[in-house]
């Protein structure tokens, strides 16, 4: 299925039925008492988001969407049927905008999670609500308010608990191919991968964690060159930004790399820089032993890096295990330190 992560569509809610003007005629009652009924709601329109979708492609094609209207009252006092509430499946991670003015309307992050994007309008009253002891017989009903109809902008960001960044062909892709179940498209061109992927790690019996794959990021990312600045957002809600570096013999300066991605996701967001964020150094297995420890040790120096390094192919496998248990250790720590994520709580 085609990856789409935003979309703009515009719900109506249903309109309120109108009160009824009826009044009491049988057989020996000639002047028979106000009879009319209520009418009935208008359908509001819910979002909710779903584990059981993961794109927002359904609402690329179908942009209109219109809940029913309440039914108007009838005589003898019967209140007309309210109308059936309009709800729309969205993927857990969906943001929804208000279109026109880019106000925020909500954010659902787990199964089950419901946002009315329009209220459904208020049924009208029949003419027996106006009967009192000077007015025995009134005229008077009120029709059904109308339903709120508003343009959205659904936009998705995938939940996950660990990001991969990098240039094009750092080895992402291979990497969350080899500790997880996930099958993203491989091959030595740059933007292979065109759409984030998703992969499940699990370390041990019970713990598990989540990687997003994204597109790699070029220079110049930040102002609109490449792919990967289309979908930098879902790196938004992670705990941890792995910084995967090519350290291969055929590829460019690692230090360049570290520093142009380094550069292009803090002019993108503050918060995004500002991460917890891993050096992983990859292709370990197109060199021999003593030229990779030169190698990242050079790279290490150079860019004073502080902060954990890994070592690893993500190829061979090798240091993916380590990585991965530290990563899950990480993840412990910070729902310890933080209290436990709803993002990730519900088995996202």
């Amino acid at each position: 299925m085609k990856f789409v992560d935003e979309a703009k569509i515009r719900v109506e809610a249903g309109n309120g039925g109108s009160g009824c003007l009826s009044f009491r005629r049988e057989k020996y009652i000639p002047r028979g008492g106000p009879d009319g009924g209520d009418g009935g709601d208008g359908g509001s329109v819910y979002l909710e988001a779903s584990g059981e979708t993961n794109t927002l492609i359904d609402f690329r094609y179908s942009r209109l969407h219109r809940a029913k209207n309440g039914q108007p009252g009838m005589g003898q006092m019967r209140t007309g049927r309210s109308a059936d509430d309009l709800i729309l499946h969205v993927p857990k991670g969906t943001v929804v905008y208000e279109a026109n003015t880019g106000e925020r309307i909500g954010d659902l992050l787990y199964h089950g999670q419901r946002l009315c994007v329009a209220q459904g309008g208020f049924h009208g009253l029949g003419n027996t609500r106006f009967k009192s002891s000077i007015n025995r017989a009134p005229r008077q009903t009120t029709s059904g308010s109308e339903g709120e109809m508003r343009d959205l902008h659904l936009e998705l960001q995938v939940l996950a608990d660990v990001g991969l960044l990098g240039l094009p062909n750092a080895g992402k892709s291979t990497f969350i191919s080899k500790v997880s179940n996930a099958k993203p498209k491989i091959a030595d061109y740059p933007f292979t991968t065109l759409h984030p992927n998703l992969g499940v790690v699990r370390v041990g019996v019970s713990d598990s964690f989540v990687i997003a794959d994204i597109p790699g990021l070029v220079a110049g990312a930040s102002c609109g060159v490449g792919l990967g600045i289309q979908f930098l957002k879902h790196l938004s809600r992670t705990c941890l930004l792995l910084h995967m570096v090519d350290v291969g013999p055929m590829a460019d300066d690692p230090v360049d790399a570290v520093n142009t991605i380094v550069a292009e996701i803090s002019q993108y967001s503050d918060e995004l820089g500002e991460k917890e964020r891993w050096l992983v150094l990859n292709k370990i297995d197109t060199m021999s032993d003593d030229e990779c420890r030169d190698v990242c040790d050079d790279v290490i120096a150079r860019l004073k890096w502080d902060g954990p390094v890994f070592i690893i192919s993500s190829v061979t496998g090798a240091g993916t295990d380590r990585l991965c248990y530290a990563i899950n250790d990480y993840q412990k720590e910070s729902k310890r330190a933080g209290g436990e994520d709803p993002k990730i709580a519900d088995g996202t």
